[in-house]
Protein backbone atom coordinates (compact mmCIF):
# COMPACT_ATOMS: atom_id res chain seq x y z
CA UNK A 1 0.00 0.00 0.00
CA UNK A 2 1.87 3.33 -1.21
CA UNK A 3 -0.95 5.47 -1.55
CA UNK A 4 -3.39 6.78 1.07
CA UNK A 5 -6.95 8.48 0.35
CA UNK A 6 -8.07 8.89 4.34
CA UNK A 7 -4.65 10.33 5.74
CA UNK A 8 -1.68 11.71 4.88
CA UNK A 9 2.12 10.13 5.04
CA UNK A 10 4.96 12.48 5.89
CA UNK A 11 8.65 12.50 6.87
CA UNK A 12 8.88 15.59 8.64
CA UNK A 13 11.68 15.35 10.16
CA UNK A 14 15.04 13.27 9.84
CA UNK A 15 14.19 9.69 11.20
CA UNK A 16 10.41 10.70 11.91
CA UNK A 17 7.43 9.67 9.97
CA UNK A 18 4.00 11.64 10.47
CA UNK A 19 0.82 9.64 9.87
CA UNK A 20 -2.12 12.25 9.75
CA UNK A 21 -5.92 11.24 10.08
CA UNK A 22 -7.31 12.98 7.12
CA UNK A 23 -11.03 13.03 7.44
CA UNK A 24 -12.13 15.65 9.11
CA UNK A 25 -15.81 16.29 7.81
CA UNK A 26 -16.03 13.00 9.65
CA UNK A 27 -14.05 13.92 12.73
CA UNK A 28 -11.92 10.93 11.13
CA UNK A 29 -14.61 8.54 11.74
CA UNK A 30 -12.46 5.42 11.28
CA UNK A 31 -14.44 3.35 8.68
CA UNK A 32 -13.00 -0.21 7.31
CA UNK A 33 -10.97 2.09 4.81
CA UNK A 34 -9.15 4.13 6.93
CA UNK A 35 -8.15 1.51 9.18
CA UNK A 36 -6.69 -0.51 7.22
CA UNK A 37 -4.75 2.69 5.06
CA UNK A 38 -3.83 3.31 8.57
CA UNK A 39 -2.24 -0.19 9.22
CA UNK A 40 -0.70 -0.12 6.06
CA UNK A 41 0.98 3.38 7.00
CA UNK A 42 2.57 1.95 10.27
CA UNK A 43 3.75 -0.61 8.13
CA UNK A 44 5.20 1.37 5.83
CA UNK A 45 6.96 3.20 8.80
CA UNK A 46 7.88 0.29 11.01
CA UNK A 47 9.79 -1.42 7.71
CA UNK A 48 11.89 1.84 6.68
CA UNK A 49 15.08 1.05 8.57
CA UNK A 50 15.67 5.08 8.27
CA UNK A 51 12.36 5.82 10.43
CA UNK A 52 13.17 5.66 13.72
CA UNK A 53 9.91 7.42 15.17
CA UNK A 54 6.44 7.40 14.51
CA UNK A 55 3.61 10.36 15.09
CA UNK A 56 0.21 9.62 14.84
CA UNK A 57 -1.70 13.08 14.05
CA UNK A 58 -5.06 13.91 12.24
CA UNK A 59 -6.72 16.66 10.89
CA UNK A 60 -9.43 19.32 11.99
CA UNK A 61 -10.71 20.24 15.09
CA UNK A 62 -11.05 16.68 16.81
CA UNK A 63 -8.43 13.64 16.46
CA UNK A 64 -11.18 11.16 16.17
CA UNK A 65 -14.97 10.34 16.57
CA UNK A 66 -14.61 6.83 17.19
CA UNK A 67 -15.76 4.27 14.65
CA UNK A 68 -17.77 5.27 11.89
CA UNK A 69 -21.07 3.79 12.57
CA UNK A 70 -22.53 5.07 9.25
CA UNK A 71 -20.37 2.52 7.44
CA UNK A 72 -22.81 0.58 5.17
CA UNK A 73 -22.19 -2.87 3.88
CA UNK A 74 -18.97 -2.49 6.74
CA UNK A 75 -18.55 -6.76 6.64
CA UNK A 76 -18.79 -6.70 2.74
CA UNK A 77 -16.09 -3.92 2.64
CA UNK A 78 -13.60 -6.62 3.99
CA UNK A 79 -13.26 -8.31 0.73
CA UNK A 80 -11.94 -5.49 -0.50
CA UNK A 81 -8.72 -5.17 1.58
CA UNK A 82 -5.96 -8.14 2.26
CA UNK A 83 -6.68 -9.14 6.05
CA UNK A 84 -3.89 -9.43 8.35
CA UNK A 85 -4.46 -11.76 10.71
CA UNK A 86 -5.88 -15.30 10.24
CA UNK A 87 -9.39 -15.20 11.37
CA UNK A 88 -11.94 -15.25 8.29
CA UNK A 89 -15.79 -15.72 7.95
CA UNK A 90 -16.45 -12.19 7.84
CA UNK A 91 -19.76 -12.56 6.13
CA UNK A 92 -20.91 -15.80 8.34
CA UNK A 93 -24.38 -15.97 10.10
CA UNK A 94 -24.49 -15.25 13.88
CA UNK A 95 -21.83 -13.59 15.86
CA UNK A 96 -19.50 -15.21 13.83
CA UNK A 97 -19.04 -12.12 11.10
CA UNK A 98 -19.09 -9.53 13.52
CA UNK A 99 -16.11 -11.35 16.08
CA UNK A 100 -14.25 -12.03 12.95
CA UNK A 101 -14.20 -8.50 11.58
CA UNK A 102 -13.42 -6.79 15.26
CA UNK A 103 -10.54 -9.67 16.31
CA UNK A 104 -9.13 -8.37 12.72
CA UNK A 105 -9.53 -4.54 12.32
CA UNK A 106 -10.38 -3.58 16.13
CA UNK A 107 -8.57 -5.33 18.91
CA UNK A 108 -6.12 -6.95 16.40
CA UNK A 109 -4.55 -3.63 14.73
CA UNK A 110 -4.52 -2.11 18.29
CA UNK A 111 -2.34 -4.78 19.02
CA UNK A 112 -0.37 -4.97 15.96
CA UNK A 113 0.28 -1.30 16.34
CA UNK A 114 1.19 -1.35 20.18
CA UNK A 115 3.80 -3.85 19.04
CA UNK A 116 5.10 -2.17 16.20
CA UNK A 117 9.06 -1.82 17.18
CA UNK A 118 9.48 1.57 16.98
CA UNK A 119 9.00 4.72 19.59
CA UNK A 120 4.96 5.76 18.30
CA UNK A 121 3.59 9.56 19.46
CA UNK A 122 -0.19 10.43 19.29
CA UNK A 123 -0.74 13.45 18.73
CA UNK A 124 -4.29 14.85 19.94
CA UNK A 125 -6.81 17.55 19.97
CA UNK A 126 -10.35 17.64 20.43
CA UNK A 127 -12.34 15.05 21.22
CA UNK A 128 -10.94 11.35 20.90
CA UNK A 129 -14.24 9.09 21.45
CA UNK A 130 -13.92 5.33 22.32
CA UNK A 131 -12.49 3.55 18.79
CA UNK A 132 -10.41 7.03 19.07
CA UNK A 133 -8.76 5.23 22.53
CA UNK A 134 -8.23 2.34 20.34
CA UNK A 135 -5.58 4.47 18.09
CA UNK A 136 -3.48 6.39 20.86
CA UNK A 137 -3.61 3.69 23.77
CA UNK A 138 -1.45 1.51 21.71
CA UNK A 139 1.04 4.20 21.08
CA UNK A 140 3.56 4.74 23.56
CA UNK A 141 3.84 8.32 24.32
CA UNK A 142 0.78 10.38 23.87
CA UNK A 143 0.52 14.52 23.77
CA UNK A 144 -2.20 16.51 24.46
CA UNK A 145 -3.62 19.74 22.90
CA UNK A 146 -5.19 21.57 25.88
CA UNK A 147 -8.38 21.15 24.16
CA UNK A 148 -8.45 17.34 24.11
CA UNK A 149 -10.97 15.47 25.43
CA UNK A 150 -11.43 11.66 25.79
CA UNK A 151 -14.26 9.59 26.27
CA UNK A 152 -15.40 6.02 26.61
CA UNK A 153 -19.48 5.77 25.73
CA UNK A 154 -19.89 2.34 24.82
CA UNK A 155 -21.25 1.48 28.04
CA UNK A 156 -24.21 4.02 27.26
CA UNK A 157 -24.75 2.04 24.60
CA UNK A 158 -24.76 -1.32 26.03
CA UNK A 159 -21.08 -2.41 25.46
CA UNK A 160 -19.00 -3.09 28.72
CA UNK A 161 -16.18 -1.09 26.89
CA UNK A 162 -14.08 -0.38 24.03
CA UNK A 163 -12.33 -3.71 21.99
CA UNK A 164 -8.42 -2.83 22.96
CA UNK A 165 -9.72 -2.69 27.03
CA UNK A 166 -6.17 -1.19 27.76
CA UNK A 167 -8.60 1.00 30.41
CA UNK A 168 -7.15 -0.03 33.73
CA UNK A 169 -3.28 0.07 32.89
CA UNK A 170 -3.93 3.60 30.74
CA UNK A 171 -6.12 4.86 34.30
CA UNK A 172 -5.77 2.63 37.20
CA UNK A 173 -8.48 0.49 38.12
CA UNK A 174 -11.33 3.03 39.95
CA UNK A 175 -10.62 5.90 37.80
CA UNK A 176 -11.00 3.37 34.77
CA UNK A 177 -14.10 2.01 36.27
CA UNK A 178 -15.46 5.77 37.10
CA UNK A 179 -15.00 6.52 33.29
CA UNK A 180 -16.49 3.28 32.28
CA UNK A 181 -19.93 3.55 34.61
CA UNK A 182 -20.62 7.29 34.01
CA UNK A 183 -19.58 7.69 30.18
CA UNK A 184 -18.21 11.23 31.23
CA UNK A 185 -15.37 13.03 29.68
CA UNK A 186 -12.11 13.06 30.76
CA UNK A 187 -9.97 16.28 30.42
CA UNK A 188 -6.52 16.60 29.01
CA UNK A 189 -5.30 18.12 32.39
CA UNK A 190 -7.19 15.21 34.37
CA UNK A 191 -5.54 12.16 31.68
CA UNK A 192 -1.91 13.93 32.60
CA UNK A 193 -2.40 13.86 36.21
CA UNK A 194 -3.83 9.58 36.12
CA UNK A 195 -0.41 9.39 33.61
CA UNK A 196 -2.45 8.50 30.95
CA UNK A 197 -1.06 11.58 28.97
CA UNK A 198 2.74 12.60 28.55
CA UNK A 199 2.18 15.72 28.14
CA UNK A 200 -0.66 18.54 27.62
CA UNK A 201 0.21 21.86 25.50
CA UNK A 202 -1.47 24.89 24.03
CA UNK A 203 -3.18 23.56 20.54
CA UNK A 204 -1.00 26.80 19.20
CA UNK A 205 2.07 24.29 19.72
CA UNK A 206 0.75 20.77 19.75
CA UNK A 207 2.65 19.99 16.17
CA UNK A 208 5.52 21.79 17.11
CA UNK A 209 6.33 20.29 20.84
CA UNK A 210 5.89 16.49 19.58
CA UNK A 211 7.50 16.83 16.33
CA UNK A 212 10.67 18.03 18.46
CA UNK A 213 10.12 15.22 20.97
CA UNK A 214 10.53 12.67 18.38
CA UNK A 215 13.65 14.61 16.98
CA UNK A 216 15.00 14.30 20.54
CA UNK A 217 14.17 10.28 20.39
CA UNK A 218 15.54 10.07 17.09
CA UNK A 219 19.01 10.81 18.38
CA UNK A 220 19.20 7.56 20.23
CA UNK A 221 20.39 4.31 18.32
CA UNK A 222 17.34 2.60 16.73
CA UNK A 223 18.21 -0.78 17.84
CA UNK A 224 18.14 0.40 22.04
CA UNK A 225 14.72 2.31 21.04
CA UNK A 226 13.27 -1.02 19.85
CA UNK A 227 14.85 -3.02 22.75
CA UNK A 228 13.65 -0.76 25.40
CA UNK A 229 9.66 -1.00 24.05
CA UNK A 230 9.89 -4.53 24.13
CA UNK A 231 10.83 -4.64 27.74
CA UNK A 232 8.13 -2.29 28.94
CA UNK A 233 5.50 -4.07 26.95
CA UNK A 234 6.87 -7.49 28.04
CA UNK A 235 6.72 -5.94 31.88
CA UNK A 236 2.60 -4.92 30.90
CA UNK A 237 2.12 -8.24 29.78
CA UNK A 238 3.94 -9.78 32.79
CA UNK A 239 1.19 -8.44 35.32
CA UNK A 240 -2.08 -10.27 32.59
CA UNK A 241 -3.01 -7.32 30.28
CA UNK A 242 -3.11 -9.65 27.47
CA UNK A 243 -4.95 -12.56 29.23
CA UNK A 244 -7.36 -9.58 30.70
CA UNK A 245 -7.58 -8.02 27.17
CA UNK A 246 -8.85 -11.43 25.75
CA UNK A 247 -11.61 -11.67 28.24
CA UNK A 248 -12.56 -8.62 27.70
CA UNK A 249 -13.18 -8.98 23.95
CA UNK A 250 -15.09 -11.92 24.47
CA UNK A 251 -17.09 -10.04 26.46
CA UNK A 252 -17.93 -7.48 24.40
CA UNK A 253 -18.58 -10.30 21.55
CA UNK A 254 -21.21 -11.28 24.18
CA UNK A 255 -22.69 -7.68 24.93
CA UNK A 256 -23.26 -7.57 20.79
CA UNK A 257 -25.08 -10.78 20.46
CA UNK A 258 -27.43 -9.66 23.31
CA UNK A 259 -28.38 -6.15 21.89
CA UNK A 260 -28.79 -8.25 18.44
CA UNK A 261 -31.45 -10.17 20.43
CA UNK A 262 -33.07 -7.44 22.35
CA UNK A 263 -32.43 -4.79 19.98
CA UNK A 264 -32.18 -5.73 17.01
CA UNK A 265 -28.82 -4.43 16.44
CA UNK A 266 -25.06 -4.44 18.15
CA UNK A 267 -25.28 -1.40 20.33
CA UNK A 268 -28.54 -0.50 22.71
CA UNK A 269 -29.63 2.63 20.26
CA UNK A 270 -30.72 4.75 23.11
CA UNK A 271 -27.05 5.24 23.73
CA UNK A 272 -26.53 6.26 20.18
CA UNK A 273 -25.44 9.89 20.22
CA UNK A 274 -28.86 12.03 19.21
CA UNK A 275 -26.24 13.50 16.21
CA UNK A 276 -25.90 9.93 15.18
CA UNK A 277 -29.71 9.05 15.22
CA UNK A 278 -30.64 11.91 12.62
CA UNK A 279 -28.02 11.75 10.24
CA UNK A 280 -27.75 7.57 10.14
Amino acid sequence: MTGFDTLLYENPAPHVARIVLNRPDTRNAQDTKLLYELNGAFDKAAQDNDVKVIILAANGPHFSSGHDLRERDAHAAMKDYRTVGTWCGFECAGAEAQMAREKEIYIGFSERWRNIPKPTIAEVQGKCIAGGLMLVWPCDIIVAAEDAMFLDNTVAMGVGGAEFFNHPWELGIRKAKELLFTADWLTAADAEKLGMVNHVVPNGELAGFTLALAKKIAEKPLFALKLAKEAVNAAQDAQGRNSAMQTAFALHQLAHSHNMQVHGMLIDPTGISPAVRRKG
